[in-house]
């Protein structure tokens, strides 16, 4: 296998170990929803992510070529083979409006990814990235409307979405963090730079936060990051327990 084809597979499986950790996050709201359209709409917004996930998990196979499923991928990897963003492994049930603001700050940053992926010279990839974009511009719509609203409504709602901010802000650096991988792609065509993205993200980030009456927090001094690496929280252990359970236990099950 050459190197390439070896970055090929493992950015592959980042991008879609992204989306699927954060669907197993969002599903949790499933049945929990504040009112019954948003329990739908949180579901089908799982439910694109999986797909997404799909899509990247299929690919990495054929190009790994070993007989591997997408099944494989997400049920029988380890914590530290997984290369997702700490920001999506965090829980989400404590609180609608963290929910809400983790799909905004990941989702401008996924449209602006995927956007430029498209362009990608791996045919495959920027196919995937056009089916995905037009899930997630929709994400963006409906968390950022959230955003909005609770910014801008009550007192208790202001505090609570303000407090999520706060508590996830310190995870956005890791969005535009590169490695080898990502280095070896940009210089074959097949990836881009992501910190060409920040300004732009800051952007579309800024134009909601403001009409939310929310402000960035000028005080973060810290960033957190090694999701890229397989480096995680302690909550992406107790996350992968419960999701691999079944397929764990009842390897031969047929679905």
């Amino acid at each position: 296998m050459t190197e390439l084809n070896t970055a090929l597979i493992e950015y592959c499986l980042r991008i879609a170990d992204n989306s699927l950790i954060h669907a197993q996050r969002i599903a949790d709201w499933t049945g929990h929803g504040p009112i019954l359209e948003e329990d739908i709409a949180m579901s089908n917004v799982s439910l694109d992510l999986i797909g997404q996930a799909r899509g990247f998990y299929t690919y990495a196979s054929q190009l790994e070529g070993n007989g591997k499923s997408e099944d494989f991928y997400a049920f029988h990897r380890g914590e530290r083979d997984f290369r997702n963003r700490l920001m999506v492994e965090q829980p989400d049930l404590k609180d609608f409006g963290f929910t809400m603001m983790k799909l905004f700050l990941n989702g401008c940053f996924d449209y602006l990814f995927f956007r430029d992926l498209m362009k990608s010279n791996d045919e495959t990839i920027s196919g995937l990235a056009a089916k995905s974009i037009k899930e997630v511009t929709y994400h963006v719509r409906h968390a950022g409307d959230w955003v909005v609203r609770l910014g801008d409504g009550t007192e208790e709602s202001h505090q609570r979405i303000q407090k999520s901010l706060n508590e996830l802000w310190p995870f956005t650096n890791e969005l535009f963090e590169q490695n080898e991988v990502d280095e070896l792609l940009i210089q074959n065509g097949a990836a881009f730079n992501k910190k060409e993205l920040k300004a732009e993200w800051e952007a579309m980030v800024n134009e909601i936060i403001t009409k939310a009456t929310l402000k960035i927090p000028s005080d973060s001094t810290y960033f957190y990051s090694g999701g890229i690496n397989g480096v995680h929280s302690e909550h992406l252990g107790f996350l992968l327990a419960e999701m691999q359970y079944l397929p764990r236990m009842y390897p031969d099950a047929i679905w």
